[in-house]
């Protein structure tokens, strides 16, 4: 009997834990609560969109400049996205809200094998994982990436699209400071999908250092042309 990957049922186990599929049918939900939100409160152009492909695990590198983008992704994207969160944003009711349109909490602190077993199982199940390879919010620059977009990346075999997220942080609102300006515009670019392996399979240190390497090079390439199209 095929899974229906909407139900979130246990599928398998990671290091030991058991791993729960997070909802494919809460990330559609949360697709169009994002296209409400962003398109509602700014506006976003969006740029190469029919790079993300159609079908089939993909990750999705974004930029991270601004808390807002990873709504602005998930309101601008082709495809439903289950994010990769800090765990200390699942607190109070914004927690079961957050597991309910299917992102994954993720303890930055230590080797989170439950994340990692719940980030998997989107990839597995042919969904769409949202990753800030910075690891946390900063210049946007990709500058500093961590080894984690690597090891999903060859251990899955999806392919990475690098996403730039541009005018989030450029100026605070009027009425709200941690915002932009509301009805402003912000830029979302998605690049060319490509594999971070050498095409050896291998998940050595030395192979997703490697990847690694590889990965920056792509993301950094892509950002700078991201702004010379925008202007930004």
């Amino acid at each position: 009997m095929r899974r229906d990957p909407g139900r979130g049922a246990a599928d398998h186990e990671e290091g030991g834990r058991p791993v729960t599929q997070p909802s494919a049918k809460g990330a559609a939900v949360g697709r169009g609560i994002g296209i409400g939100l962003m398109y509602g409160l700014w506006k976003p152009r969006v740029l190469g969109a029919w790079r993300v492909p159609a079908a089939g695990p993909v990750i999705l590198a974004v930029n991270h400049a601004h808390n807002i983008d990873g709504p602005m992704l998930m309101g601008t994207a082709p495809r439903p996205v289950h994010f990769l969160i800090k765990k200390e944003a699942f607190v109070g009711p914004l927690g079961p809200f957050l597991e309910g349109i299917g992102q994954v909490k993720v303890d930055r602190d230590s080797t989170d094998r439950n994340a990692i077993g719940n980030a998997l199982a989107v990839l597995e199940h042919g969904g769409v994982l949202g990753i800030f390879p910075e690891g946390t919010r900063g210049e946007g620059d990709f500058a500093s990436l961590r080894a984690g977009l690597a090891y999903f990346a060859v251990r899955s075999g999806a392919p990475i699209v690098p996403v730039a997220v541009l005018g989030s942080s450029e100026r605070p609102g009027r009425l709200i400071k941690a915002l932009p300006p509301l009805r402003s515009r912000v830029d979302v670019v998605f690049g060319d999908a490509f594999d971070a392996g050498d095409g050896s399979g291998r998940r050595t240190r030395k192979a997703l250092d490697d990847a690694t390497v590889r990965i920056q090079e792509r993301l950094t390439a892509h950002l700078k042309n991201a702004r010379r199209l925008t202007g930004r």
